[in-house]
């Protein structure tokens, strides 16, 4: 079926789409830009989940005689077949269901059955991988796009299989979770918020009231995971209470927008909690501070960074669900969710949701999970649709509009904002730790971690420290060389770098005067042992000013201290490949970009780290770079200052 057809099909299901209806292909050829215009909301994600699924069936694994990979989804990206693949189950049989059932009932079906040929489990859960020693905390989200499944479509199976599909989705309640997810708390916080929806939605499906009274045990602890004073929801770290030398607790922006606030938005809105609502609504405020303007979640700073993919969280459903379905509290919140499906579309290439803008540029496999998370929101938004409020983009962003600084102390980071820029300085302590990666590190020593301008985009934006598999099976592995994208100051002894990115102990000091915000940081360069490089020569200080014309960065060693080795003010500035790079001067570096000229200036000699394609990339998150380095002069108290503009 052609892309006119589904809309066809699709306008005659839904009421009110009269764009779809008048003019199909004008979605799909908007979309193709830049920005989609004004496009429907509803118009917009079901546009990105026919090329999701039409790119997923294409990915179908079709050989009947190997039943260890016939009806799994094949991964671009990744050697393995990912467990998880079979969540697609749900947005296939929603079109199934919308448009018609000779491709995408089978492909539910044959996912379906593959699931339980080679990921079903005794106690009713489902492996996040083929190997049945993997963690099965995952089976979570697959019970519920079973429920859903059968919740909005049951009635396009056959009865044989409607009752098979019911069957197992009792098996995994009743069995592993029921067993399993019994405190809200077991584990990263992200699987029991979700629990909390999960359960209640288990309850109506299966009409069996235990499901229900599991929902509502776990929600009556919900409220203590809300950080002060802004609300961000705290878990996401091992422990999930754990604190900081800073006395700051585990929090992650993208598991939170993409994952736990779904799950209580929805339940709280099944069961009309008005306290709950109020109480979230507050919640996504203190959230939506991090959205860059363009629909990006700025996750820079974040416990679980080693997974942010610049338009949220690798394995993460999405945050359409939850903020859409509260847009009639605040319109931000649909301005939310429709930018940043926006910004999907812009990073969704031949049927597939990449990992970040500039994979395609840099000839980066997308993985295939990405593509069957998100679905399954973009699908729930849809079966919603009758729910939905008012949902455009007509709203302010918080971060559109913002001027000053606003910081957030309970994760030690700062935004700044003066005209067109938009800043995130971090000094963020909280690590999230397993028993096999040690060096986990997100942004800190007092980084600006990120850096907007809204002619140009992202200029800015933090990588890991070093980038590490956390999750191996969920991450891909680094194409080429690793190579940090977090603005910094390094130093080398004997191979070793010194950075002050893992300077977990950096003093932060800023004010505003109306005209300019100066930031003081005073930090100290550290191995990722967290040795120092040397009492004398460890010390540095960095100033970061914000004036409306420009962003200047100073770094200066402390007091009158020298050291032979040399030093350099790193900053890879974000830009994808193509873009003209001019150097017209020893001392002044161009990026031309479509939006304006990007200027480098310093009053040292600047050199661009050669590599073989003329950028570095770093899968977090998941952007292209041009590094410029400013080194430090040799003399006793030396400095560098870089001013960035844009003309």
């Amino acid at each position: 079926m052609d892309r006119r057809q589904f809309f066809e099909g699709f306008s005659a299901g839904y009421a009110g789409l009269t764009l779809a209806l008048c003019n199909p292909l004008r979605a799909s050829e908007a979309l193709a830009g830049h920005d989609a215009g004004d496009i429907p909301f509803e118009t917009l994600a079901a546009d990105m989940l026919a090329d999701w699924c039409d790119g997923m069936i294409a990915r179908q694994i079709d050989e009947p005689g190997d039943p260890g990979r016939h009806g799994a989804l094949a991964c671009p990206a990744c050697s393995h077949l990912h467990g998880r693949c079979a969540d697609a189950i749900y947005p296939f049989l929603h079109m199934a269901h919308v448009v018609g059932k000779t491709r995408f009932l089978p492909a539910a079906i044959k996912l379906f059955d593959w699931a339980e040929r080679n990921v079903s489990q005794p106690d009713g859960s489902w492996t996040n991988d083929m190997d049945p020693t993997s963690w099965k905390g995952t089976t979570i989200f697959g019970a519920i796009a079973l429920a859903e499944a059968l919740r909005y479509h049951g009635e396009v199976l056959d009865n044989v299989h409607r009752e098979q599909w019911r069957r197992r989705l009792d098996r995994a309640a009743a069995g592993y979770l029921y067993r399993d997810f019994n405190r809200i708390d077991f584990t990263n916080l992200n699987y029991g918020l979700t629990a909390v929806y999960g359960f209640n939605l288990f309850g109506r499906i299966l009409e069996d009231h235990k499901y229900t009274d599991r929902s509502h045990d776990l929600a009556k602890r919900v409220q203590e995971f809300f950080t002060e004073p802004n609300k961000l929801i705290y878990g996401e770290g091992k422990p999930n209470d754990n604190r900081s030398d800073r006395g700051l607790l585990p929090v992650d922006l993208g598991y939170n927008v993409e994952e736990s606030l779904n799950g209580l938005v929805l339940y709280a809105l099944e069961e009309q909690d008005a306290e709950l609502l109020d109480l979230l609504e507050q919640s996504m405020l203190g959230h939506l501070d991090f959205m860059l303007p363009d629909g990006a979640w700025d996750n820079s700073w974040g416990t679980r960074q080693a997974k942010w993919s610049y338009w949220g969280s690798r394995t993460a459903d999405g945050c359409q669900p939850a903020f859409s379905l509260m847009a009639d509290r605040n319109p931000a919140f649909g301005a939310a969710a429709y930018k940043n499906a926006e910004l999907l579309r812009r990073c969704t290439a031949d049927g597939l949701l990449h990992g970040g803008p500039h994979y395609v540029s840099h000839g980066v496999k997308p993985c295939i999970h990405h593509t069957f998370a998100h679905a399954k929101a973009l699908a729930l938004v849809l079966d919603k649709r009758h729910e939905l409020p008012k949902v455009d983009k007509s709203a302010p962003l918080p971060r559109e509009t913002a001027q000053g600084v606003k910081p957030y102390p309970e994760i030690a980071v700062w935004l700044a904002a003066r005209g067109p820029w938009r800043g995130t300085i971090s000094a963020c302590d909280s690590l999230y730790r397993t028993k096999s990666a040690k060096h986990i590190q997100q942004a800190t020593g007092g980084s600006l971690a990120v850096l907007y301008h809204y002619k140009v985009g992202t200029l800015l934006a933090a990588s890991m420290a070093r980038y590490i598999l956390v999750e191996e099976r969920n991450q891909q592995p680094q194409p080429g060389r690793d190579y940090a994208l977090t603005p910094r100051i390094e130093s080398f002894d004997n191979g070793v770098w010194y950075t002050n990115l893992y300077d977990l102990a950096a003093n932060v000091q800023y004010a505003d005067d109306g005209q300019r915000i100066i930031f003081d940081v005073t930090t100290s360069l550290q191995d990722e042992d967290r040795n120092k490089l040397n009492a004398n020569a460890a010390i540095y200080e960095i100033r970061y000013v914000f004036e409306a014309s420009k962003v200047t960065i100073t770094a200066k060693r402390a007091g009158r201290a020298t050291s032979t080795r040399p030093s350099a003010l790193v900053l890879p500035l974000v830009s994808p490949s193509g873009e003209a790079v001019r150097r017209t001067s020893d001392r002044r570096i161009e990026i031309e970009k479509p939006g304006g000229t990007v200027v480098v200036a310093a009053d040292v000699p600047l050199s661009i780290k050669e590599s073989q394609r003329g950028r570095v990339f770093n899968m977090v998150p998941g952007v292209e770079a041009v590094p410029v380095i400013a080194r430090f002069p040799a003399r006793e108290g030396p400095s560098v200052r870089c001013e960035i503009s844009v003309i």
